[in-house]
């Protein structure tokens, strides 16, 4: 049975959607899932730690990392900066790793530019109101903050029919599950099965 190559994903969602939940809940299931910790310039949020959630660098060395092309792809979302590392990505696909990435619709352009053959996935809250609810219930924001985000969420939604695949989280695990059959669907792909199975596909064809 042959290395099969790790698959890569694109979550994308209005801020509140619970898009990093669900991508937590993967990853405690599945330890063939990654997520990738960008890079960013914004400041860390109470309990973030670098290289863990974000690495936190000053908008100077991001701008020489773009200036490197070290990026897979780099977005500015609101006021600040946000990049995926090329080298990391590449190395964890190799080792058959599905990689996930958590980044905004500019980033998954540049994505399917460079990798035609990701898998995209837009995440929507169940209404307005509780995507209010839900930024307001984190504490961690001012009512100007959210405010802004809230006009953010229509634009960034605006987007989701460029998106493979819809997934509404209004009742969290059924909306886990329906990302994990996105992933089982695309490892049983001919192109996935193919190198998985090489051996036994050439045994029976000759």
């Amino acid at each position: 049975m042959s290395q099969v190559r790790g698959n890569l994903f694109i979550l994308s969602a209005p801020s509140g959607a619970g898009k990093s939940s669900l991508i937590n809940a993967l990853l405690q299931q599945h330890s063939d899932m990654q997520v990738s910790v960008s890079h960013t310039t914004r400041a860390p949020r109470p309990g973030e730690q670098n290289a863990k959630h974000y690495h936190f660098v000053s908008e100077a060395e991001f701008k020489t990392l773009i200036d490197n092309d070290d990026f897979f792809e780099w977005a500015q979302v609101f006021d600040n900066y946000y990049g995926t590392s090329k080298a990391a990505i590449e190395q964890q696909l190799a080792n058959g790793i599905d990689v996930f990435l958590d980044i905004d619709w500019q980033g998954a352009r540049q994505v399917r530019e460079l990798a035609p053959d990701v898998t995209t996935i837009f995440i929507l809250p169940p209404s307005k109101a509780e995507l209010e609810n839900r930024l307001t219930n984190r504490g961690q924001d001012s009512a100007d903050v959210i405010a802004g985000r809230m006009a953010k969420a229509q634009s960034e939604t605006s987007h989701f029919d460029e998106y493979d695949y819809l997934v509404v989280n209004d009742d969290f695990d059924t909306a886990l599950a329906e990302i994990e059959t996105i992933v089982k669907a695309k490892r049983l792909s001919i192109s996935a099965q193919r190198v998985k199975h090489n051996e036994l596909i050439h045994d029976l064809l000759k």
